[in-house]
């Protein structure tokens, strides 16, 4: 074996991949250390569908064509989007910012694009796993069954997770410490939980209102979860959901490129 093989750099970190699963473990370990933030990415979205139950049985969905299986599922999806990666990942860039790791990375061969993605995977790969987990138990207790269109429901779950990452570093941005951005996550969590359909179906809510809600980052993804399993959702409307979901991962992108914050506001 060369003396170049042996000492130079390993193979798995000269390419992109390679660089951001080398962030992504070192994330991941990092992650494992912060029992507050990791406790709330994993228990919390399992255990807020069993609270959710309860809640839809009392509701009139007469009329609506939905259950209560196929208002709870999609919204358990959400929490883990909403829970898992995009609350997580606030306090991951924001703690990273302040301890100055984002501005070390960027003097190394790592891009920006891979900093952020790489420090991302953890948590988007936990989401992804609750996700599915969360689908499979609520298809089989709460008698769903199987997906009426299930490419939309892979497709809504596709943008979520790619939306709500660069979302995350958009929030974290705004705040100059970790407390603060947590702070700064709550709005948008708020307006989520409220208004896209995960406590209320929109199919319930006045017309304007939902609407208007109609527009809200997490409104596309249950929408697009719900009409992939309960089936009923048209094409206008699908595609409507889909255009929402990219005009915001468009925005949230451009955002990060432009205003996102590698080093610590003094």
């Amino acid at each position: 074996m060369s003396a170049a093989t042996t000492t130079g750099p390993r193979a798995g970190t000269t390419t992109a991949a390679g660089r951001m699963a080398a962030l992504a473990r070192a994330e991941l370990t990092l992650l494992g250390r912060t029992k507050a933030t990791l406790a709330a990415a994993v228990f919390v979205p399992l255990a807020l569908p069993f609270s959710l139950r309860s809640t839809v049985g009392q509701m009139d969905l007469k009329g609506t064509g939905l259950s209560v299986g196929s208002v709870v599922l999609p919204s358990s999806v959400g929490f883990s989007l909403l829970f898992a990666v995009y609350s997580s990942l606030v306090s991951v860039y924001a703690a990273r910012r302040e301890e100055l790791v984002l501005k070390r990375l960027r003097t190394g061969e790592p891009r920006d694009a891979e900093i952020l993605a790489g420090a991302a995977l953890p948590s988007v790969a936990i989401g992804l796993v609750q996700c599915l987990a969360l689908t499979v138990a609520c298809a089989a207790l709460l008698d769903v069954g199987a997906p009426q269109a299930p490419h939309l429901a892979v497709l809504g779950l596709l943008l979520g997770l790619a939306m709500w990452p660069p979302l995350a570093a958009v929030t974290a941005s705004l705040s100059r410490s970790v407390e603060g951005a947590q702070v700064a996550a709550m709005p948008l969590m708020l307006l989520s939980l409220l208004g896209s359909g995960t406590f209320v179906p929109l199919q319930v809510m006045p017309d304007a209102l939902a609407s208007a809600c109609e527009l809200l980052p997490l409104t596309p993804v249950i929408t697009l979860v719900r009409g992939g399993w309960a089936g009923g959702l048209s094409a206008h409307d699908a595609v409507g959901a889909v255009g929402t979901a990219v005009a915001w991962i468009v925005f949230a992108v451009f955002a990060v490129r432009r205003w996102f914050r590698w080093e610590p506001r003094r």
